[in-house]
């Protein structure tokens, strides 16, 4: 009877697989409905893997699943697959029938995230409650994970798998409704979870087998247990809240996405924060705060981890989705209730767990990490417009008041409030948020192309944020509370500590505010920087120096986004319709036409617009008085006046031709100068151009080299002279003085300077689509005269002899 009942699932998960490919996407998604509600959990246990690579593909990204990244919202399976997925569908309703059985899955530890990876195999169990008890030993390389938590891990590591294609996730995408979908629903703004199908008979998961004592694992960080799983654990079943009961889930899933997609960065960093000899630090900060002994440090280098080599850059859609995460964050911590915001924290407070989660979710689960992730893309992304989403990401976290649902946050005429003085402490335990991470966007802006519109953009929207009115004094404020001495704190806390009144520890809720801020900003900056940190204060005097010259290079930016507005308004009128009917030679080397700076001009004026205001924002961040900023300004003038004048960039003479500078690269991103790109071999060996006739190139290319090989000598000779035929034998020929003089404005080696230029005919132009049309039309307006075919080319040529020789005289 036992073997039947066996071989039941494999028959499913067989017939399953088979139909896969052939039936249409609704019809699989209604049978699989069907299956979820009908067959029982121990025949779905083992279908669920493989529908879960179904969805979300292999973690490997090989295979590509129902694509949720590029599933928009216009396709025909969009509605279907969102109402499968849904939190109260039917594939979470499959979780929860395998949930309440108590089943576990495999999860490839090589998967994870570069550093949970290294750790785990290094033999260190990582700083997060998520990876206890979960970890198979001897060690096997897996985690077993309840349903729940292996749905979540599939689902984030959808985000980071690789994907072929280059398609961008974008806001209306399957993937990114589903994620802000889960949030709302496991972290709500309003209201409590709701409870699973089966909270009534499963309220919580039964945690794995205790690890033993024996197992060479150490752990960084004493709090194993998750603070809101004791405090379910420690309920009575009896008379529990429901969303007690649930909490778990909440957590769950915040773990799995910030692990799974801010757990990444460089190895130097990595090895920072698994250092044993940082979170003693702080333990030793904390112990001395509270006048209470402490143990020694451990010796410089111990425990740190050399395994983790593995690069990561993260891309453009999955920033776009942490900042996701963050902006739901924010809005779950600040709709918790009043009176669980101003009551203390204690351990006899009976707020559920729900505010306790609102209460700790930002400082405790995603500060570190986020910090961490943003400074790694801060020093590895590009110079170009995509560090939008990371910089748009950045200032989402630093603005806590955005997400708060009051509607009085910005007035009618759009202009900033002030930064009510409730969030100081958020500005104090987040103070490196601010300011280091300014002091990274600094130096990326003094090294990006500030005439571009949209780099212009980002620095314009960093200065509107800080210039916030009361947000530049709660900075100073948390940076005075850091460089506060230790011993005056100390001194201070034991005098309160000895009042009768006041007989708590430092943990406690009586403790002077004073005291309790420089706690707080000091344990940030030391938890993330470590004790031996060399703050470099925002306002102060080497921080100022860089702003002066970011200052510079915007009045530089601005002074170069002139130019190159005179000079497509020049280039636009040079291009109009009566130019075609000049005679002269036309540049070959001219790239532009006037489509593309008419958008250049569009561009340049959003230059202009955000430069200034990002400029005056800058002033009042940094009180720099009209003075100090029109100085700056007159001097950029007067240095761009005399670049224009040189038109090279800063280069240094060498034996192979000039050398770039410093000053030189920093002068060409910035656009103030450049160098006459130019093509430097034969003229006559030029690729064809788009407005040339192929075979008339050939064709003048063959006459002109028999008549330079056979007139070669006399025509080196007429060029030679220096009467009135030789000047006009060097204006025609193109002798070898003009092109030398030409090529002494590029930075050419010198061989190919002193390369020697023979005097020759060039016929290339009677190729050119303009030429020959301008001689069409002049051939039919002379017909209309009555002239003949020889008498008109006659008359061609001397009004052109003329012309140049009149344009050689002036």
């Amino acid at each position: 009877m036992a073997a039947p009942a066996l071989q039941q699932p494999s028959y499913l998960l067989a017939n399953l697989k088979a139909d896969w490919t052939i039936k249409p996407f609704h019809q699989k998604c209604h049978e699989l409905s069907k299956i979820i509600d009908e067959y029982p959990a121990k025949e779905l246990h083992a279908m669920f893997p493989w529908l879960v690579e179904s969805v979300f593909g292999s973690l490997d990204g090989i295979l590509g699943g129902w694509n949720l990244r590029y599933l928009q919202a216009r396709m025909a399976e969009y509605n279907i697959a969102m109402d499968f997925l849904d939190p109260s569908g039917p594939m979470m309703k499959l979780v929860y029938k395998l949930q309440a059985e108590e089943y576990k899955y495999e999860f490839p530890v090589s998967y994870l995230p570069g550093p949970i990876k290294s750790s785990i195999q290094a033999g260190v169990l990582p700083d997060c409650p998520l990876f206890h008890n979960k970890i198979q030993f001897p060690m096997s390389g897996l985690l077993l994970l309840n349903p729940f938590e292996y749905y979540m891990f599939n689902f984030a590591s959808s985000l980071i798998a690789p994907k072929v294609g280059a398609l961008l996730l974008c806001s209306d995408s399957a993937y990114f409704v589903l994620v802000n979908t889960y949030l709302k629903y496991f972290l709500p703004t309003e209201g409590n979870v709701p409870p699973s199908p089966f909270s009534d008979t499963r309220g919580t998961v039964a945690s794995p087998a205790p690890r033993s004592p024996s197992v060479p694992y150490v752990g960084y960080g004493g709090h194993s247990t998750s603070l809101l799983k004791r405090h379910i654990t420690h309920q009575p079943s009896v008379n529990a809240d429901p969303a007690a009961q649930e909490i778990w889930r909440s957590e769950t899933l915040l773990q799995v996405f910030v692990e799974m997609w801010l757990h990444h960065y460089s190895l130097e960093m990595y090895q920072k924060l698994q250092s044993p000899q940082v979170k003693l630090a702080l333990l030793q900060y904390r112990l001395s705060m509270s006048s209470m002994l402490c143990q020694p440090p451990a010796p410089p280098g111990s425990g740190t981890l050399h395994t983790y080599q593995e690069p990561f850059m993260p891309s453009e859609e999955h920033v776009l989705v942490v900042r996701l995460l963050v902006k739901h964050l924010h809005a779950f911590s600040s709709s918790q209730k009043q009176e669980a915001i101003f009551s203390s924290p204690s351990p006899h407070s009976h707020s559920s767990p729900l505010e306790e989660l609102k209460r700790v979710v930002v400082q405790r689960f995603v500060q570190q990490k986020l910090y961490v992730f943003l400074q790694h893309c801060f020093g590895h992304w590009p110079l170009d417009a995509s560090f939008r989403a990371v910089l748009e990401t950045w200032l989402s976290y630093i603005q806590p008041w955005r997400y708060t649902g009051e509607k009085n946050n910005t007035q009618a005429d759009g202009q900033n409030r002030t930064v009510p003085d409730k969030w100081a402490s958020f500005v104090q335990e987040n103070l490196l948020m601010y300011t280091k991470l300014f002091q990274g966007f600094l130096n990326r802006a003094m090294r990006t192309d500030l005439v571009n519109a949209k780099n212009a953009l980002m620095v314009f929207r960093v200065a509107k944020v800080f210039v916030q009115p009361n947000l530049s004094e709660m900075i100073q404020k948390a940076e005075q509370l850091f460089l506060e001495p230790e011993h005056a704190i100390l001194q201070r806390q034991n005098r309160v500590f000895l009042t009768p009144s006041h007989g708590g520890s430092f943990l406690s809720s009586r403790q002077p505010i004073g005291t309790d801020s420089v706690f707080k900003v000091k344990s940030h900056v030391y938890s993330l920087e470590g004790q031996d940190c060399q703050y470099n204060l925002m306002f102060g005097p080497d921080l100022r120096k860089n702003v002066l010259k970011l200052i510079q290079i915007i009045g530089q930016a601005r002074q170069t986004a002139k130019r190159i507005s005179d000079h497509s308004t020049e280039m636009a009128a040079n291009n109009s319709f009566l130019s075609w009917f000049s005679i002269g030679s036309s540049d070959q080397n001219n790239t532009f036409n006037g489509g593309e700076m008419d958008d250049m001009g569009e561009g340049v004026k959003k230059t202009h617009e955000f430069l200034d205001k990002a400029l005056d924002y800058l002033c009042q961040i940094f009180r720099l008085n009209a003075g100090q900023l029109s100085q700056l300004i007159v001097n950029v003038a007067a240095v761009d006046d005399e670049g224009a004048s040189k038109q090279l960039p800063d280069c240094i003479p060498s034996e192979n031709g000039l050398l770039l500078t410093d000053l030189g690269r920093l002068q060409i991103i910035n656009g103030l100068r450049r160098f006459e790109i130019e093509y430097q071999g034969d003229p006559e060996l030029q690729p064809i151009r788009s407005y040339e006739s192929a075979f008339l190139v050939r064709l003048m290319f063959q006459i002109s080299s028999f008549i330079n090989a056979r007139f070669g000598d006399h025509m080196e000779t007429l060029c030679a002279r220096q009467d009135l035929l030789g000047s006009i034998g060097r204006h025609y020929l193109r002798s070898s003085s003009k092109v030398a003089e030409h090529r002494r404005k590029s930075p050419v080696t010198r061989q190919m300077r002193e390369r020697p230029q023979r005097a020759r005919l060039s016929l290339r132009v009677l190729a050119s689509y303009r030429t020959l049309l301008i001689l069409l039309l002049l051939y039919m307006l002379l017909a209309l005269l009555s002239f003949g075919v020889l008498s008109s080319t006659g008359l061609i040529l001397l009004v052109s002899f003329l012309y140049e020789l009149l344009l050689n005289f002036l």
